[in-house]
């Protein structure tokens, strides 16, 4: 299930920005280290509808998925790691592909600051936050490659 290495530097992505109610999901391009929220999607206490995923990974046939791993500021996992870290298992089975955990402090306050000042309050609906989020978590995926 490792993504294969021939398309290194050119890899499409997927990021997620686990949550409860909702999952954020981003489109992450290698080739140009960026990435670009793409929506959320329900969730039943952390379960999906798997469809909703499926529509999201068979419209961009990503080479591998990242997922924000919620750590608490100290570094420690709490539940909702736990859970993010099943989520992340389900989805590697689902649609056989791998799946990196990314570290997501700050996350979410960087995507609300970015949200309201690109157009205020209006801007700051959940399914924005969390598809921002998204996309700020496969961006620090790749300044992490960058970096090391």
């Amino acid at each position: 299930m490792t993504s294969s290495t021939s398309n290194e530097g050119k890899r499409t992505i997927i990021g997620f920005d686990f949550g409860k109610k909702f999952i954020g999901l981003a489109l992450g391009q290698e080739l140009t280290g960026s990435a670009r929220p793409l929506g959320a999607v329900k969730a039943k206490d952390g379960i999906p509808q798997w469809p909703d995923i499926a529509k999201f990974v068979n419209e961009w046939q990503p080479d591998f998925f990242v997922v924000g791993l919620p750590l608490n500021m100290d570094g420690s996992e709490q539940q909702l790691t736990l859970d993010a870290k099943k989520f992340g298992n389900r989805l590697s089975n689902q649609f056989a592909k791998q799946v990196i955990f990314q570290d997501e402090r700050l996350t979410t306050a960087d995507a609300k600051e970015r949200l309201f000042a690109h157009g205020g309050f209006k801007n700051l609906q959940k399914d924005n936050i969390d598809a921002l989020s998204a996309a700020l978590i496969i961006e620090s995926y790749f300044e992490a490659q960058y970096n090391s």
